[in-house]
């Protein structure tokens, strides 16, 4: 995503830089990164994401 991201900074995905910032923190081991913090992102965001790379692939 990053990469993409430097590559083309008029690419629209919701949330690009915050997952970016999310895997940051788990790669890293922050300590404030919570089960529950992650249990929420999948829940709340993880849905969104899917139809828009679906959107995405089949464009």
């Amino acid at each position: 995503m990053k990469r993409i991201i430097e590559k083309d900074a008029s690419f629209e995905l919701t949330n690009a830089r915050k997952i970016v910032d999310t895997r940051n923190r788990i790669i890293h081991g922050y300590d404030s990164v919570s089960d529950e913090i992650i249990w929420g992102i999948i829940i709340r965001h993880l849905p969104k994401l899917k139809e828009e790379i679906s959107i995405l692939m089949n464009s």
